[in-house]
């Protein structure tokens, strides 16, 4: 019997028949091995404050939390709302008991500070959100947005002047009752060149679930707010674009609606198998994970069990949460990191290609760091030295666990793994700067360069207290590029195109994403560490399949290029 077979019967158990509401392992951490002594040229500093981010997010209660919807925190976005060429940022909340708390947008002044233009932009509202997507699926060269929601989800439709408005209804995406939205993305599913829209469900929530009740609202002995296992499992949702503002739900048509039992968090449609049409890979929280492979006649199947990326290498599923997505080996395939509970690690997957992947965690060192619950995650390359590290927010879900046992605290400090460039992966327990020290109880980062210095920055939301914005300041003469695509045939975000980067003897893949990290957007500028590289050649493949080449691309510089036009 191989492993996967092995898997699949493993997975086949019913929820029930487990333990406590969320899956965790207790994994013991491995030795870690004699620090390297490489020098590591990335300093992140929380430069929050000084930048105007100091409204909190607040999410629930901070002493206890009596039900599961105000664990779970939310996500943010870079996204440049007004195409001036910078970074803006949109950070989601829960609501306040004054009615004061809300989703805020912070226009970038350019001179590495922000102006809250949340209400001017049409976009306050009070709520608890859970998720942002972001992605131009009408064409008209403006980013939009669409955020989940416990409640109903909301499509904000960017005007183009600096507001949005709520097209939720017109555009056919509002429903009768309530659902407890989670992951959302973006995708052309079936390349005709408008963007459709998968939304993910978590759980159908029960008021009537207490702390402490059944075996599924304990934790560590201790009581805590029950879920997710003990209550229902949700399920996704496919929604396709006409082309003319509106969306027609085809989740029974195309087997979405078919991935069932899982509690859905992030949502993240890539490419995955290299057969030019994207695929979805959901994180499920104690539940197997889902790879919705796209079967291109406008169906999906799920082969994450197949495909080695629902479980992990024993067969044991984890609480899955966040998603990061990126070729951390150069071998210019999409690979999977994804973040789970304490006392459990962080799981890396290999894409060795024809949709098999390897859970290759213990090999290269991930194994050594078990001791938080982790969220937000991305592959950036921090240090711009070619290779593409991990940085992972952390933070606790049950404050009445953390009064009892103190090393289950609520506030714990993000992880950063530093890519030594042959398969391995060091924890910098040192060095990284000084927000690498900071504890805050966070959900989801986004992972873009809001200061165009050339280097990533991370954009986290902290419950309850402000977001973090960790400037990025790179030394060591590391060489970038920046690639941002536009698609004239393709839908106008780019949203499912490919860029593989040639330099210096390395190959290295990213995609275009509308979600990936925990519930979060990242700036949709691809950005390419190389090293000692001057130059950089790159292959495009567009999302409607064409393909397009640059060869020896001058470091240090943004890029722009449009579908089907020569890059002067």
């Amino acid at each position: 019997m191989t492993r996967r077979s092995f898997a699949s019967l493993v997975a086949l158990s019913p929820i029930a028949a487990r333990g406590q509401g969320v899956s965790s392992r207790g994994v013991t951490a491995l030795p870690r091995a004699k620090p390297s002594g490489l020098p590591f040229h990335s300093k992140l500093t929380n430069i929050a404050a000084q930048a105007g981010l100091r409204a909190p997010v607040i999410y629930g209660r901070e002493d206890r939390k009596d039900w599961i919807f105000e664990t779970t925190g939310c996500g943010a976005a870079f996204i440049d709302y007004d195409n001036d060429g910078w970074m803006d940022i949109f950070i989601l909340s829960g609501p306040s008991d004054d009615g004061s708390a809300t989703n805020r947008l912070y226009r970038n002044n350019r001179d590495g500070t922000f102006t809250d233009v949340t209400e001017r932009a049409g976009l306050k509202r009070s709520g608890w959100a859970s998720a942002v997507c972001v992605g131009d699926y009408n064409n008209d060269g403006f980013e939009d947005l669409f955020v989940t929601y416990w409640g109903q989800n909301a499509l904000y439709r960017n005007n183009g002047n600096g507001t949005f408005t709520d097209v939720t209804r017109e555009a056919g995406l509002a429903y009768e009752g309530r659902r407890w939205g989670s992951g959302c993305t973006f995708l052309d599913y079936d390349r005709d060149g408008h963007l459709d829209l998968f939304v993910a469900n978590y759980l159908e929530f029960d008021y009537q679930a207490k702390a402490g009740s059944t075996a599924y609202c304990t934790w560590k002995g201790v009581p805590v707010m029950c879920g997710p296992r003990g209550l229902p499992p949700a399920r996704g949702w496919l929604y396709k674009n006409n082309g003319k503002g509106v969306f027609t739900d085809v989740s029974e048509s195309s087997g979405i609606a078919k991935a069932k039992g899982s509690y859905m968090m992030t949502a993240v449609a890539a490419d995955f198998d290299g057969d030019g049409w994207p695929d979805i890979y959901i994180a499920c929280d104690s539940t197997p994970s889902f790879l919705l492979k796209n079967n291109h006649d406008g169906t999906f199947t799920d082969v994450g069990l197949e495909a080695g990326v629902a479980l992990n290498e024993d067969g044991h599923e984890q609480a899955g949460m966040g998603v990061a997505v990126g070729d951390f080996n150069l071998d210019g395939r999409l690979d999977i990191l994804k973040t789970h509970f304490a006392d459990d690690t962080t799981v890396l997957y290999r894409n060795g290609g024809e949709t098999n992947f390897d859970d290759v965690t213990i090999t290269a060192g991930l194994g050594v760091e078990t001791r938080y619950i982790s969220w937000g995650a991305g592959m950036p390359d921090l240090d711009n030295d070619g290779n593409p590290d991990l940085f992972i927010v952390t933070g606790g879900v049950y404050p009445e666990v953390a009064a009892k046992l103190p090393r289950y605290g609520m506030k714990t400090p993000p992880v950063l793994f530093r890519n030594l460039g042959n398969g391995r992966f060091e924890e910098m327990l040192e060095g990284g700067g000084p927000a690498i020290n900071e504890l805050h109880c966070s959900r989801g980062c986004a992972f873009g360069d809001f200061d165009n210095d050339g280097d990533i920055d991370i954009l986290v939301v902290n419950l309850n207290e402000p977001p973090s914005l960790l400037r990025n300041d790179v030394t060591g003469g590391g060489n970038w590029l920046k690639v941002k695509l536009v698609g004239v045939t393709s839908n106008r975000s780019a949203i499912g195109a490919r860029v593989t980067a040639r330099y210096g003897g390395k190959v290295q893949t990213q995609a275009v994403l509308s979600q990936s990290s925990f519930y979060s957007a990242n700036d949709p500028r691809l950005h390419f560490g190389l090293g000692a590289a001057e130059y950089a050649d790159l292959e495009i493949r567009w999302p409607l399949g064409a393909r397009q080449s640059l060869a020896r691309v001058r470091a240090g510089q943004l890029i722009t290029v449009k579908e089907g036009e020569a890059h002067k």
